[in-house]
């Protein structure tokens, strides 16, 4: 999987890569984007979340 340094707007598929997060290698959808933070809509069959990161810790996939 090879990651990409184009810019996250929104409905891009992203990967969050912070080490901390315990999301690390989800993969999801961009909903919103604002200044230093995007929220990130995951789908996991019955459950569904937006999360909020900063855009340092995600990657367009």
């Amino acid at each position: 999987m090879e990651l990409s340094t184009k810019p996250i707007l929104p409905g891009s598929l992203v990967i969050v890569k912070d080490d901390n997060s315990i999301y690390k290698g989800y993969k999801g959808f961009v909903q919103r984007v604002t200044k230093k933070r995007a929220a990130v809509l995951f789908e996991g069959g019955n459950w569904d979340k937006l999360i909020t990161f900063k855009l340092t810790n995600l990657a367009i996939v």
